[in-house]
């Protein structure tokens, strides 16, 4: 059988083709199964552990933790990251969404970073190209290097307080709409919380997380009006201050949650399509300047080329005298 394999090129190649399906087919079929037994024990833990406990412990808060180690360590070694401003600071990070204590000494600890590495990366990138560079490029480049190290996080923090704030904002008539449902069906203020947030988890997770934040000082023995109003200090959006406001106001006065609820969603519905219209209002102007720098003077040199022609064949050789 091997010298008639040896013998026959086209009968060797067969053999090695099938030999290769073989193996191919067996390893797609482990394959298979090994994914299939993944999916099932990941399915196992997921019903065996509860979902709170679960989530109660992310990625985001490990990624913290391990930045306030490194900040504390830094610290003990003789760098001060306090800020002159740390209120200030603190206020712009808690509106960008960053809730740990140590936000503001993680991000002096960034612009310094910065402000160092991006020369440093500069300088080291020249030497690697072979690029000379004289004492004033360098210094004038480095210097906008440092520049950029020293803006750029402040610049990255306020684009996501804003994105932030426009999530809350967008996002905060469809959780009024939610907790009327839930008060009309009979249950409570602090249950129709606890609801909504569970419910809008996977949609809308920073309005889940700042109802659920509301809902657990709750329970732990805090008062409503002192819950309502952490609540709109963590949001940092002026809706919900003013939310927590009417409710607090509400439950002094003894009237219907309900109607507060279904009032203040319909104002924040309408301030919704104000704004919307206001962006839509907006976009001539704005496509106006695209328009001016680039199509208008292509429109000009279209227009005026005919007439530059002439002027060039006819005119200038009769004002010149030739022919």
């Amino acid at each position: 059988m091997v010298s008639f394999l040896a013998e026959n090129p086209m009968w060797r190649y067969f053999v090695l083709i099938a030999i290769f399906i073989v193996i191919a087919v067996t390893a797609m079929m482990v394959l298979s199964f090994t994914a299939r037994r993944v999916t099932v024990r990941g399915e196992l833990r997921s019903i065996a552990v509860p979902r709170d406990a679960t989530s109660a412990v992310s990625l985001r808060e490990r990624r913290d933790d391990q930045w306030s180690k490194l900040v504390d360590r830094i610290e003990r070694a003789g760098l001060n990251l306090a800020d002159t401003k740390s209120d200030a600071l603190r206020e712009k990070m808690l509106a960008a969404g960053f809730e740990s204590p140590a936000a503001a000494r993680i991000y002096t600890l960034v612009r310094l970073s910065l402000v160092v590495g991006l020369p440093c990366l500069f300088v080291g990138l020249c030497l690697l190209a072979g690029v000379q560079l004289s004492f004033f490029k360098l210094y004038l480049f480095g210097s906008i290097a440092g520049l950029i190290g020293l803006y750029l996080p402040a610049v990255l923090v306020r684009i996501k307080a804003d994105r932030r704030k426009e999530e809350i904002v967008n996002g905060f008539p469809d959780c009024l709409d939610l907790m009327l449902v839930c008060v009309e069906a009979g249950l409570g203020l602090e249950a129709a919380m606890d609801r909504v947030g569970r419910e809008l988890a996977g949609s809308r997770p920073l309005i889940a997380h700042i109802l659920t934040t509301a809902t657990l000082q709750l329970r732990a023995g805090a008062s409503r009006e002192v819950a309502l109003r952490r609540m709109a200090e963590s949001a940092r959006v002026d809706e919900i201050r003013s939310f927590t406001t009417l409710l607090i106001q509400s439950d002094k006065l003894g009237t219907s949650v309900a109607t507060t609820l279904r009032v203040y969603a319909t104002e924040m519905r309408e301030r919704r399509r104000m704004r919307a219209e206001e962006k839509a209002h907006r976009i001539p102007v704005l496509i106006s300047i695209p328009l001016v720098t680039c199509m208008l003077p292509v429109m000009i040199g279209v227009l005026m080329l005919p007439a530059a022609i002439r002027v060039v064949r006819q005119l200038l050789p009769a004002m010149t005298g030739g022919h």
